[in-house]
């Protein structure tokens, strides 16, 4: 068996479990996204100037988009050795970084791509095992 890898992920954080025939290995790739800017309450009551002290929208969206290449990135080196790949977690950046990995030479091996909730490493851990066990069990029946 090779090594086969499952990640949750959201914009901040990817927790990745990589399981091979000797060993699991669970490791954390943190995110140097913010989360979406958004101008106070209060702010149109700064003064004449107000425009001239808040970054522009654009300009924010594409630190943003750059952060996410960086932070995605980092996330395919650390599957790069992957046999299969599985791929969850909440919102739009589990899609996101599989846009991104089917770019890639790894493309081929993402099995599946599934919502999840927040989960704790021991949840995460459990859902990566069942699923990989249940693949190998169907495996063998055929």
């Amino acid at each position: 068996m090779g090594t086969k890898v499952g990640l949750w992920i959201d914009h901040r954080e990817a927790h990745i479990m990589a399981i091979t025939d000797k060993n699991e290995e669970l490791g954390l790739v943190i995110s140097k996204v913010e989360k979406q800017p958004r101008r106070d309450e209060d702010s149109r009551h700064a003064g004449p100037y107000e425009a001239m002290q808040v970054q522009a929208d654009d300009s924010r969206q594409r630190a943003r988009t750059g952060h996410l290449n960086t932070y995605y990135d980092s996330i395919i080196a650390s599957i790069h050795n992957a046999e299969s790949i599985l791929v969850f977690g909440p919102g739009e950046a589990k899609d996101e970084l599989v846009k991104r990995i089917l770019g890639t030479d790894l493309g081929k091996r993402v099995e599946a791509v599934e919502a999840a909730d927040r989960m704790t490493d021991h949840q995460i851990a459990s859902k990566i095992r069942e699923h990989f066990a249940e693949k190998n069990a169907a495996r063998n029946v055929n």
